[in-house]
């Protein structure tokens, strides 16, 4: 699922006043340049760990729902094909009908479901960031760079980055040591949950 990281990539942009104005106050300009995967790191985090697990778990239901719902829809088409010279006109119109019918509220269910994803989704990228974007201002400024780049957002392409300037995994660490989870209730990362595909027609 796409996760969209704007308001994530604004807060950064965010970021650079502060390094010019500590700039000042401190007198040599900062040199060092950073990339990270703000992406990847709010997932890395031990929260955001658990949070996308519970995710998954909350919409678990739905997913088993829209899949049962689709097969149902491709037994009804399954019927209707191996049935064409044996069914009567009449059975082929119910279950045409009947396909029809579950296929648009396939369609429409899993739209709104996708949508509430998506917003979920969202609201673990903005609670995360919002906290993950002081971690890398102190990491920063205490470092002594003049610019961190956010390599999973799309307004900032990077066409070559060497792996000594990536710090995603130091922020992750400095994150999960500033905001610590239960080590009961840390579990691993699961796919994010995903729209079944539309049945075939």
């Amino acid at each position: 699922m796409k996760i969209r990281t704007t308001i994530v990539f604004l807060a950064l942009m965010m970021l650079t006043p502060s390094l010019r104005a500590q700039t000042a106050a401190a007198g040599p300009a900062p040199t060092k340049i950073g990339v990270i995967n703000m992406q990847a790191a709010i997932l890395g985090t031990a929260e955001g760990k658990e949070a996308a697990a519970e995710l998954q778990s909350q919409f678990a239901p739905r997913q088993t729902e829209l899949q049962d719902m689709q097969k149902q829809i491709e037994d009804d088409q399954g019927r209707l094909r191996t049935g064409a010279t044996t069914l009567s006109d009449e059975e082929q119109a119910r279950l045409q009908q009947e396909a029809t019918r579950l296929s648009r509220k396939f369609q429409r269910r899993s739209q709104e479901d996708q949508d509430d994803v998506n917003d979920a989704q969202q609201d673990l990228i903005n609670k995360i960031g919002r906290k993950m974007v002081d971690v890398l201002d102190k990491y920063a400024r205490d470092g002594g760079y003049a610019v961190v780049l956010d390599s999973s957002s799309q307004q900032t392409p990077i066409i070559f980055e060497a792996n000594q300037i990536d710090i995603t995994q130091e922020i992750i660490r400095l994150y999960d040591q500033a905001y610590p989870v239960k080590a009961s209730t840390a579990t691993p990362t699961r796919p994010a949950p995903r729209t079944p595909a539309p049945p075939k027609q």
